[in-house]
């Protein structure tokens, strides 16, 4: 059975479906570190959803830790926080397995809903930059703050990673990855390259994430704060060789000195 296919259950406990949820949603540096502080607590206390942000921050966090803790203290105070880690880490472990029985996920920001298991856009596209060895390809309309990533990227070209950033001028989006330097490859699309209809022109809107021609991350959410944690957006992270491959391959045309209408900034 691929997590595809795997709902929560109306009649489910409310805490067992809250650690469900986790499991599926947390990436495994934030479910390690819950299940730290969990381990440490011998129930819920005033400090605990503070604890579990400060074990290791990220965006989007906030409102499930609360859940987590409000729905520990309603409904079984008398558990201990280390079987509370227990049943995290056993969700977490039961979604790995069935996520790896496909290729597929379902990627989200803002509201989400118990109807079908999602992931996050900000946890996920960490995961793929992480995922990383040789080649990252980013695309987006805007970018603004998002240091998370911008740090992933930095240690990225630090593991020998070769960067292509390919951004929309208009909206300012390079600023965003003035800390990358020398170590990302910067592309636009000229004005001169674009075409016009009714007064205005085209533009650079796709957003992408593709890692070594073997994982990409594609939807609606720009790079953007805002687009990971509180937009509703939605999107898709795809394992697959062959269909990433034709991504990558498609940029790659786009981006020849030849003939493709992308230009690295400040070389046209």
């Amino acid at each position: 059975m691929s997590s595809d296919h795997v709902v929560a259950d109306a009649d489910a406990d409310p805490l067992a479906a809250q650690l469900a949820e986790l499991g599926r949603f947390l990436p495994p540096v934030h479910r390690r570190a819950w299940a730290r502080v969990l381990k440490s607590l011998e129930g819920p206390g005033p400090t605990t959803v503070a604890r579990l942000l400060a074990a290791h921050p990220g965006v989007g966090l906030a409102a499930r830790a609360d859940a987590l803790v409000s729905l520990w203290r309603q409904n079984a105070p008398e558990l201990s926080g280390s079987a509370l880690a227990f049943a995290l880490e056993t969700a977490a472990s039961q979604f790995d397995y069935l996520r790896a029985e496909q290729h597929l996920d379902l990627v989200v920001s803002g509201p989400t809903s118990r109807a079908v298991p999602v992931r996050s856009t900000s946890s996920v596209a960490v995961e793929v930059i992480r995922h990383a060895r040789a080649n990252l390809l980013v695309v987006s309309f805007a970018a603004y703050g998002v240091k998370e990533i911008v740090q992933e990227l930095k240690l990225a070209a630090g593991r020998g990673v070769r960067l292509d950033l390919v951004l929309e001028t208009s909206t300012s989006a390079v600023n965003a990855f003035e800390g990358l330097g020398p170590s990302a490859r910067l592309w636009h699309w000229p004005d001169e390259g674009r075409s016009r209809t009714g007064g205005g022109r085209a533009a650079l809107h796709a957003k992408i994430i593709a890692a070594d021609r073997e994982v990409i991350l594609l939807g609606s959410a720009n790079l953007t704060d805002r687009a990971f944690a509180d937009n509703l957006e939605i999107g898709l992270v795809l394992h697959n060789r062959a269909l990433v491959g034709r991504v990558v391959d498609h940029f790659t045309a786009l981006m020849d000195p030849a003939r493709g209408p992308l230009k690295p900034l400040g070389c046209e």
